[in-house]
């Protein structure tokens, strides 16, 4: 890849971004631009700037990108119920392929010949970062450092900035918490140190967005979520954004213990990896759509969703957000959301999130069918006869010729 001149990073400000910078252009002589999102991971970002100029970067980026982050990645995947293998919320997984758009965006804006990430080579950001810059511009040059260079430690990398008198701050870099972690408006991620052992329980000093649930308030909380086609956009009756939906969830929820996950997952490049996450405001989202859903939507379409979703979810935690599979999958649920609008009233109790009641003007559910009191003749309980008759006629049949089941 000698013949590249420019490439846009994304840049956190860190320690390994940082070395990144000097390292793209002492190895290819190349000028660096900086790429810097703010997704709602709770640090101020703007201190990136700085450093980056610092370190001889002329074009900055530094973006809140917390309502589109929200709006066009994190609300689309709840609609579906998204969850991988069961536990997983995808916090990290659905923040890569906003942050590989603007990428390459960018590359577009300043002319670059190529995009980078602090991504190593082990994990999955490499291959969602990757998946996506493709897709969106298929010429576009990669450079990954991880996969690239001799540097293979932390002490190494402040070495490295000792060496050429890169700005780091090595009494914040001392202190730093031992844990990888990744954090966004929909989560935080913890990875690495004691959670290495699938074994060793988590320390509660770890987290930082929730209480445990044992300290969580004796009084519980209600929320009442107003739905519009799958989307929240009013908690209590007052009208939000959807960043805003999100942080408010997170404060209420992480409040009262909800949210935490420990969770042995499978990663795409084959390995099984141990992370911890706090995701209070989607594990309350979910809830409450599931529970909207099940008011509004026919059965056999609530149904095809819930056996669709386990292929949805491993496109998106494996990369593939900017698929032409994927599109397809989101035209589908996002046409089913049509009648998924009304209020779901919750419970928020020491890590529980209690349903407690739901409404719609578009509920399929008929009280009058339902009741178990006199129904009027809405219901004949004698046509349940031959419909089971004719159900049980395979098994029947079958029996009659002496298959032993």
């Amino acid at each position: 890849m000698s013949n590249i001149s420019k490439v846009v990073l994304a840049y956190s400000g860190g320690l390994d971004t940082s070395v990144i910078v000097r390292w793209l252009q002492d190895t290819y002589g190349a000028e660096v631009v900086t790429f810097t999102a703010d997704i709602g991971q709770g640090e101020e970002v703007e201190p990136a700037r700085a450093k980056a100029a610092a370190l001889g970067v002329e074009e900055i980026y530094i973006e809140d990108l917390c309502e589109e982050f929200t709006r066009d990645y994190v609300f689309p995947m709840f609609r579906a119920n998204t969850i991988y293998e069961g536990e997983y919320l995808l916090g990290t997984s659905i923040a890569r392929p906003l942050i590989a758009k603007r990428l390459v965006e960018i590359a577009n804006e300043t002319g670059a010949d190529a995009i980078s990430h602090g991504a190593t080579g082990k994990g999955n950001d490499q291959i969602r970062f990757e998946l996506g810059a493709y897709a969106l511009k298929p010429g576009i040059q990669v450079i990954a450092p991880w996969r690239e260079w001799s540097l293979t430690s932390r002490e190494s990398l402040m070495a490295f900035c000792a060496e050429r008198d890169i700005p780091v701050d090595f009494a914040g870099a001392s202190k730093k918490s031992p844990y990888s972690m990744d954090a966004n408006l929909l989560h935080i991620s913890y990875e690495g140190g004691v959670l290495e052992d699938p074994w060793a329980s988590p320390e509660e000093s770890m987290w930082r967005w929730t209480v445990s649930p044992e300290a969580a308030p004796d009084e519980g909380l209600d929320l009442t979520l107003t739905f519009d086609r799958g989307d929240v956009i009013a908690i209590d009756g007052v009208a939000m954004t959807p960043a805003a939906v999100l942080a408010h969830l997170n404060a209420v929820g992480g409040t009262h213990g909800v949210g935490r996950a420990d969770i042995v997952e499978n990663r795409y490049v084959g390995m099984k990896s141990r992370g911890c996450y706090e995701t209070p405001g989607g594990t309350i989202l979910l809830r409450a759509h599931r529970a909207i859903e099940s008011l509004t939507l026919d059965r056999e379409v609530a149904h095809l969703k819930d056996e669709l979703m386990p292929r949805y979810a491993k496109l998106i935690y494996n990369g593939y957000w900017w698929s032409p599979e994927r599109l397809m999958l989101q035209a589908s649920i996002d046409e089913s959301q049509s009648v998924v609008n009304g209020d779901v009233r919750l419970r928020l109790y020491k890590g529980n999130v209690v349903v407690s009641g739901r409404r719609s003007d578009d509920s399929m559910f008929d009280d009058a069918i339902a009741t178990f009191e006199d129904d009027a003749g809405k219901y004949d309980q004698a046509d349940a006869e031959g419909f089971i008759k004719l159900n049980a006629l395979r098994l029947r049949i079958a029996a009659e010729r002496g298959r032993n089941f």
